[in-house]
């Protein structure tokens, strides 16, 4: 390679942002071949002990990088995410690679195609990495291949479902990677482990070739470390596809054009309601810090009023219990023993709703989007908490008695508005914490200019875990 400096493979290379990995691919200063074997290297150090991925690609992911390297270097480079390694979770189709959902019933599942956003990815010349650990089916246990640990503090859990990316990506185990949201399973794992994770509006991604769990809150969105990368990769997931009923006839604009854009006249709402009560004591103090970061951009700070936001878990329960058994029925009919536990229940509890629940919870979600969609009227954007609380513990998601994760997300299921989790800081114990911000339907590129704005005046993104107990217990 015809380079200036040298990147350490290992240690350097797997932590740099799409963005930048991008640049340095295009200027030949760094090869694709190098960036997948420093991140292979990292997996085999750390995989063990935080059980990011599920399956690993190891052989196709160098292969692809290759073929990759001798393209760009014929002058053939498919854009800026050629070359660029992503990992997938592993409930997304991956043609010719296992799918498994974490779940017994899908050891052997390996797609003939692949999931329409893990299609655009790859013609955007992405490479497939591995396929990264999630609960069972997005909703239940993690009896299989085990639970994945936060980089930041072994002890403590990453959130789910989205787990394995989440983790990966702050471990340097991935660059980029894919999620699911069904009620926060992006949002609330980027909250605890210090990454930027993205729900888009309900349609703007295609959801052929994602196993469901409830067809109308499933949402499948990009992670990543930094708000630049969430765009570039959002602008290659989305568009409209016919495979997919609910797929949205919008246009994809260039998310990152407006990045730089100043905050000056951007009207947040704050709301009066829910998100800003019964918070933890470091998380209070640094959504707090926060709100002045955004009010000294430029940032206008404004009151609103949800009224609903904290009244609406009973309904998100009754619409996610009774579709994800519609989805499942007739597997756990044939199979109900090789679900987990965890799963079973939570999946077959939905037999016994009545119609006449199901339409009131439907109801209510109506209700909630006119609300939503009034204050949206007077604000570009809300502002708050990705949750009250930071990561909690391992052993609590192992005993099933975690608290409610989806406490500040699945409003936004619910109603089908894109959100965004970030980093705004660290608890006094080390923990990441996440600042939420929600928009308008389908307008994500001011999601990602205010995220971007703020990420840019503080250095949460920069930090890395230490890793040590990890590699300790990885040598052992």
């Amino acid at each position: 390679m015809r380079r200036d400096e040298r990147y350490d493979v290992t240690f350097e290379l797997p932590f740099l942002s799409v963005s930048e990995l991008s640049g340095l691919i295009a200027r030949k200063k760094v090869s694709p071949v190098e960036v997948v074997a420093g991140l292979l290297d990292r997996i085999d150090r750390f995989d063990a002990v935080l059980h990011a991925y599920i399956t690993v690609c190891r052989e196709t992911a160098m292969d692809a990088a290759r073929r990759a390297e001798r393209a760009i270097f014929a002058g053939r480079p498919r854009g800026p995410l050629h070359g660029i390694p992503m990992s997938v979770k592993d409930i997304s189709w991956t043609r010719g690679v296992r799918t498994t959902a974490h779940s017994r019933t899908l050891l052997d599942f390996v797609p003939e195609h692949d999931a329409t956003h893990v299609a655009r990815l790859a013609r955007a010349g992405m490479i497939l990495l591995g396929k990264t650990n999630t609960t069972e089916f997005a909703n239940g246990g993690l009896d299989l291949f085990g639970i994945p640990h936060n980089p930041w503090n072994l002890v403590y859990y990453t959130g789910g479902s989205s787990a394995g990316s989440a983790n990966g990506l702050a471990a340097g185990l991935a660059v980029a990677a894919t999620g699911s949201d069904t009620g926060g399973s992006i949002r609330v794992p980027a909250s605890f482990c210090g990454i930027v994770g993205l729900k888009p509006t309900y349609g703007r991604v295609s959801r052929y070739g994602v196993i469901p769990l409830s067809w109308s809150l499933d949402c499948a969105g990009p992670m990543t470390r930094t708000v630049r990368d969430c765009a570039m990769l959002l602008g290659a997931m989305a568009g409209y596809d016919r495979l997919d009923p609910s797929s949205a006839r919008v246009p994809v604009p260039d998310f990152a054009a407006g990045l730089e854009k100043r905050l000056k006249g951007v009207i947040l709402g704050v709301p009066q309601q829910h998100y800003y009560e019964g918070l933890e004591p470091d998380v209070d103090r640094l959504i707090r810090a926060a709100l002045r970061e955004l009010e000294q951009l430029g940032a206008r700070l404004e009151p609103v009023s949800l009224p609903r936001a904290g009244r609406l878990e009973p309904a998100y329960q009754v619409i996610i219990s009774v579709e994800s058994f519609a989805a499942h029925a007739a597997r756990m009919r044939a199979r109900a023993a090789d679900y987990s536990v965890r799963s079973r229940r939570r999946i077959a509890c939905g037999a016994f709703y009545s119609a006449a629940e199901y339409q009131h919870a439907l109801q209510i979600r109506r209700l909630w989007v006119a609300e939503l969609d009034q204050v949206l009227q007077g604000v570009d954007a809300l502002v708050m908490p990705t949750l009250p609380y930071p990561a909690f513990t391992v052993e609590a998601q192992r005993t099933g008695s975690p608290p409610d994760s989806s406490w500040g997300t699945r409003q936004f299921n619910l109603s089908g508005h894109p959100a965004i989790s970030i980093p705004c800081g660290f608890t006094g114990d080390g923990l990441p914490v996440g600042l939420q911000f929600a928009a308008k339907a389908f307008d994500e590129a001011m999601l990602f200019r205010v995220a971007h704005a703020y990420e840019q005046a503080t250095p949460w993104h920069k930090r890395r875990p230490a890793l040590k107990e990890a590699q300790h217990a990885a040598r052992a």
